[in-house]
C-alpha cells in the first residue's frame, strides 16, 4: 500500500511539473538541451545580479558546453532580441577565457576575430 501511495504521489508530481514546464515553454521562459533546462525571467540585469538570480533559482548561469546548449542560449538571445551573459570570464591572459571557477573552456563558438567584448562574440 505504501509503495502504491508513493507511486501515486510521484505520478502527480510528474504531471504537475510537466504542466508547469508547458506553461513556461508557452511563455518562452524555458528551453531544454541534453537533459538540461535553460530558463530566463526575460528581464535585463547586470552580470553579478544575473549570477545571483541563477543561484537563487537553484541553478547556475548558462555556460554552453556543446552546440546544442549554445543553441538553447541563442534561443533566448533571438527571442528577446538581446545579449546573454555566460558563465565565463576573461583569464589572466588577455583574449583568453575560462569558466567562473577557473577551469579551462572545453567548448567555444566565437565568431572570427572574437571575443572583443563588444557584443558580437
Amino acid at each position: 500500500l505504501a509503495d502504491n501511495e508513493n507511486g501515486d504521489i510521484i505520478h502527480q508530481l510528474e504531471h504537475r511539473i510537466s504542466r508547469l514546464e508547458g506553461v513556461l515553454r508557452l511563455n518562452k521562459m524555458i528551453t531544454e538541451s541534453g537533459g538540461k533546462i535553460f530558463a530566463t525571467n526575460g528581464k535585463k540585469a547586470d552580470f553579478d545580479a544575473t549570477v545571483e538570480k541563477c543561484k537563487e533559482a537553484g541553478g547556475s548561469i548558462a555556460t554552453p558546453r556543446n552546440p546544442g546548449e549554445n543553441d538553447a542560449i541563442l534561443y533566448f538571445v533571438k527571442y528577446f532580441n538581446t545579449y546573454a551573459y555566460l558563465g565565463i570570464k576573461q583569464s589572466l591572459i588577455p583574449g583568453k577565457f575560462q569558466l567562473l571557477n577557473g577551469a579551462q573552456l572545453s567548448y567555444t563558438n566565437w565568431y572570427s576575430n572574437e571575443p572583443s567584448g563588444k557584443g558580437e562574440e
